[in-house]
């Protein structure tokens, strides 16, 4: 499998696929290149309706020129914990970024959790937020309020009395629960829509439908959550057999 950055001629296929309505795998496929590459080169390049082949390509060439020159000179990258290789750290909190951007969180928000998430600690302050993604301080409190408000992070009182921001095992399944009830308030307003729009009149059909469908899904969500819960609070990722699951007799 090929490394290294991507040619100005691949940017030219990956633009061709997208023109075509290809996945983001089958362009990986194409370019015998990691899906990962493919969509972290996307959406940090316009997403796929904007992305374009030439304009991308600049772009990389910029920001690796900003790298050169804001780097220490004569000194070397701090060394990572446990021998981590820093290039690929870095690499793969920018694709972690771009999943999440996916997901529907805005770029300082999604570079705010996955700094967090890739932090053997999972905690982080305010100004260690501010230094490690050099951004202002109002940036990080605006990112932080919105990922507070999915329940996808908590802050506590360390023992200097600063607020830490912080993602444990328990995010994920806080996360989704309050998914769950956000979607049972969708659908309940939408069968209160019912008797003003008339029963049986188009509008209230499309509005029952609406509900009925978001009944299921927010009770077969926070059903899957409540399952697999113990899962987050497994210590080794995963068994020699695969994937660790939950144990039958709980959920």
């Amino acid at each position: 499998m090929p490394g290294g950055r991507l040619t100005q001629q691949e940017r030219q296929q990956i633009a061709l696929g997208l023109a075509d309505g290809l996945a983001y795998a089958q362009i990986a496929r194409s370019l015998d290149r990691p899906t990962s590459t493919i969509t972290r080169e996307v959406m940090r390049n316009g997403g796929p309706t904007a992305y374009r082949a030439d304009l991308a390509h600049r772009a990389t060439e910029r920001r690796a020129h900003r790298r050169r020159q804001t780097a220490p000179r004569g000194s070397e990258a701090p060394p990572q914990a446990h021998g981590r290789d820093a290039e690929a750290v870095r690499e793969y909190e920018e694709t972690l970024t771009t999943v999440f951007m996916a997901s529907g969180m805005t770029k300082m928000t999604a570079r705010v959790m996955a700094c967090l998430y890739t932090t053997d600690s999972g905690s982080l302050t305010a100004s260690e937020l501010v230094q490690r993604l050099q951004v202002s301080p109002a940036t990080v409190s605006k990112a932080i309020a919105f990922l507070e408000s999915q329940d996808l992070v908590r802050r506590e009182r360390d023992e200097r009395r600063r607020e830490r921001y912080i993602v444990d095992d328990g995010i994920w399944y806080q996360s989704m629960i309050a998914s769950a009830r956000a979607l049972t308030t969708v659908a309940e307003t939408a069968r209160q829509g019912v008797g003003v729009l008339g029963l049986g009149t188009p509008a209230a059909v499309r509005l029952e439908n609406a509900a009925r469908f978001l009944d299921f899904v927010s009770e077969s969500s926070a059903r899957a959550a409540e399952q697999a819960r113990e899962i987050l609070h497994t210590k080794s990722g995963t068994t020699s057999g695969g994937p660790a699951t939950p144990s039958p007799d709980r959920g």
